[in-house]
């Protein structure tokens, strides 16, 4: 019987390509105010390694943890999930 590693990862939105083989993902998660009980998005954002630079602003991508490859790089982006729509 053969296991297939399966990559759980987190899904989030690219807000920067400006980077050589890097893009910043934001990643938005919903938590409870413990005092006031209202739902408070909190964003936070990791630089995910892009071998092929394929990705651009706005696309939906799948990233998971991997070695430093960098200072502050530590995340690679496994697969787009949704291109962003583009004017022309």
């Amino acid at each position: 019987v053969e296991k297939t590693k399966v990559l759980k990862g987190k899904i989030g939105l690219v807000v920067s390509d400006r980077m050589n083989k890097t893009v910043v993902v934001a990643i938005e998660n919903r938590v409870m105010h413990k005092r006031y009980k209202k739902i408070i998005k909190k964003t936070s954002k990791f630089k995910a390694h892009d071998e092929k630079n394929k990705c651009k602003v706005g696309d939906k991508v799948r990233i998971v943890e991997c070695r430093p490859l960098s200072k502050g790089k530590r995340t690679r982006v496994v697969e787009v999930i949704e291109r962003a729509k583009r004017n022309g």
